[in-house]
């Protein structure tokens, strides 16, 4: 027993980091690689070890030994035996089952002129498919998936006995008598079907190149400035790429906000030198991916296109919304956009903020399984609940890096997160008592009192560039009218929005007011201050975007606000949103107000700190 250690191990696999232990810090980012966050008060935090935590893990290079260190080195007590079996027993899972090349087999198929003059007779033509085999490791994996009921409409057992079987894949004896077949356009799907069923294939086909392009990354900007990757920028790339041989170029790269990772997108383009698609969430990020591509590569204007509701174009490099690929002129039409991923021989698709992957296109990225695939984020927390489907289809977490290690080598900012609570106004009370549970949720977020402290807080720091980030446009527009400031929503033109945005960069306004809009993929590098005066039920994704909007590295020291209602359902969903904050190591301060003198407390070290 090791008293003084920061971890209680428990047998249900939940696991209880004490954060005021010395080495609770160290702990927690040793943590984070394979354990999910679950609850964060002030003393004890949760943590649990599960199926997919340990398979992302696992795919990234970490051991499940590797795992059981860490829980022994910083043990308070003995770690549970079941706990270090479950862990050796589930981790063994990824990669008990392989996907490998199969044979082309002749099929028949039936013409568009099927039916004789007497509608009996058929006229049958033949085509050749690709198919796959699924590998199991022993007999025992191999019976459990051939009884799975979903598996086994697109599993056939392949019977090795019967002459003139090709082997492609040149599996051994003991592998052929463990072996399905499966069409090649479900490789997506059974790769579902089986994490559902809690066994993560390994995908070992061999990806196909896509047409080559001519793109190298400059030393210079095009302003002259001098451009060089990072260290952690290029071993994200590499992580991907692998040696280029089965089972590597795709996969999931988490890395903070403002830690660059359209560079890390770009750094991968230079490696494979390929056509790429990238898919990114509304037309400003579009914009800002073309304006970076121009700006630190040799691309010329005619490499690149936009393919958006405003343009359809196709390029060797073409960047999409998610928008346009789920537009559908039916509801329950097809979606005519999504032909963008066959109409080129892309060689790489990025998909820019992959936790952000509607649902949708999921369908396709279950069919694009021989393209080379990224999914870039700041968090593979999804409010869905699809993280297996981000595992499964765009890949495994490749690479991540804690955000308080890239604080400490300052690529990106360091921040000060502060929670101000203020009470609803009386005439306001009766009202939420009596109301429906969403409505509560506006009453609360819409406090008039929020526009104030807003007031107050941008009086405080007027040298800074300041975000006003909320949910609700009415609460929203009278903050700007208020403060004279721009406001983008989603009704903002385009045009309108990337003058806003370049306004801002180049410190013409040094207050903009955004809705929800701006949660992703915008670069607005010198904002120092971000005061989130709503937000959406609690969502940690959100979170994670809204602070990263103030984490470019700078000189003025970054600040992150939120304000909520005392008593309310916000202070509930303000908590589940801060677990965010406590797995990246981020402290945050509590600060009640009543009135102006109450915010004197910023800069004096009597506010409430909690380690969430």
């Amino acid at each position: 027993m090791q008293f003084d250690n920061p971890l209680i191990v428990q047998g249900d696999r939940t696991l209880l980091l004490d954060v005021h232990a010395p080495l609770a810090n160290e702990c927690r980012n040793e943590l984070i690689p394979f354990a999910e966050l679950e609850r964060s008060p002030e003393h004890l935090h949760t943590y649990r070890l599960t199926p997919l935590s340990l398979w992302n893990a696992t795919s990234a290079g970490l051991t499940a030994d590797d795992a059981v260190k860490v829980l022994e080195k910083y043990a308070r007590y003995d770690v549970p035996q079941n706990i270090s079996m479950w862990i050796k027993e589930t981790a063994s899972r990824f990669g008990k089952l392989r996907l490998v090349p199969g044979p082309k087999i002749t099929v028949p198929v039936k013409s568009a002129d099927i039916l004789a003059e007497d509608k009996k007779e058929t006229d049958i033509k033949t085509i050749e498919e690709q198919y796959l085999y699924l590998v199991a490791n022993s007999r025992q994996v191999f019976l459990e998936i051939k009884a799975n009921p979903q598996a086994k409409k697109l599993l056939d057992p392949v019977e090795y006995n019967a002459e003139g079987v090709e082997n492609p894949a040149e599996l051994s004896e003991d592998e052929k008598k463990y072996c399905f077949q499966l069409k090649l356009t479900d490789r997506g799907t059974i790769k579902q079907v089986l994490l559902t069923a809690l066994w993560p294939v390994k995908d070992e086909v061999q990806l196909e190149d896509g047409e080559p392009l001519n793109f190298e990354l400059k030393n210079e900007t095009s302003a002259g400035k001098s451009f060089e990757i990072r260290n952690y920028q290029k071993e994200a790339a590499k992580a991907l790429i692998g040696n280029r041989g089965p089972g590597t170029g795709f996969g999931t790269i988490v890395l903070p906000c403002g830690a660059g990772k359209t560079i890390v997108g770009m750094t991968i383009m230079d490696l494979l030198k390929t056509s790429t698609l990238i898919i990114t969430t509304n037309i400003s990020a579009v914009h800002q991916w073309i304006q970076e591509l121009k700006d630190k590569s040799n691309l010329k204007d005619e490499d690149i296109a936009e393919y958006t509701g405003e343009n359809k174009n196709l390029a060797p490099v073409t960047v999409a919304t998610y928008q346009i690929l789920t537009w559908r002129p039916e509801k329950d039409g097809p979606y005519p956009h999504f032909s963008i991923f066959t109409k080129r021989k892309w060689g790489l698709i990025i998909y820019d903020e992959v936790h952000m992957l509607p649902a949708p296109v999921f369908r396709v990225v279950a069919e694009v399984q021989a393209v080379r695939r990224v999914g870039l984020t700041a968090t593979l927390v999804r409010e869905d609940g699809c993280e297996g489907f981000v595992f499964s289809l765009v890949g495994p977490k490749r690479y991540d890096v804690p955000w308080k290690e890239l604080e400490k080598s300052h690529w990106i900012a360091s921040a000060e997160c502060v929670e101000i609570r203020t009470d609803l106004p009386e005439n306001k009370e009766i009202e939420y008592a009596v109301a429906p549970p969403r409505e509560k949720h506006k009453l609360s977020s819409v406090n008039p009192k929020k526009v104030e402290i807003t007031q107050k807080l941008i009086e405080r720091y007027p040298e800074d560039k300041i975000l006003v980030i909320g949910q609700y446009l009415d609460q929203l527009n009278e903050i700007a009218k208020l403060l004279k400031a721009p406001i983008i929503t989603g009704k903002t033109p385009n045009v309108e929005r990337d003058r806003i945005y370049k306004d801002f960069r180049e410190g013409k306004i040094h207050v903009l007011v955004v809705s929800k809009v701006a949660n992703f993929a915008i670069d607005l590098p010198d904002a120092s201050i971000a005061i989130q005066v709503s937000g959406t039920f609690g969502s940690r994704q959100e979170e994670a975007q809204r602070l990263g909007r103030i984490l470019r590295p700078k000189e003025r020291k970054s600040r992150f606000f939120t304000i909520i209602t005392r008593n309310t359902v916000e202070e509930d969903f303000g908590s589940n949103r801060q677990k965010f904050l406590a797995e990246q190591g981020y402290t945050y301060k509590i600060l009640r107000y009543t009135e102006e003198n109450d915010l004197n407390e910023l800069e004096d070290t009597a506010c409430i700190t909690e380690r969430k």
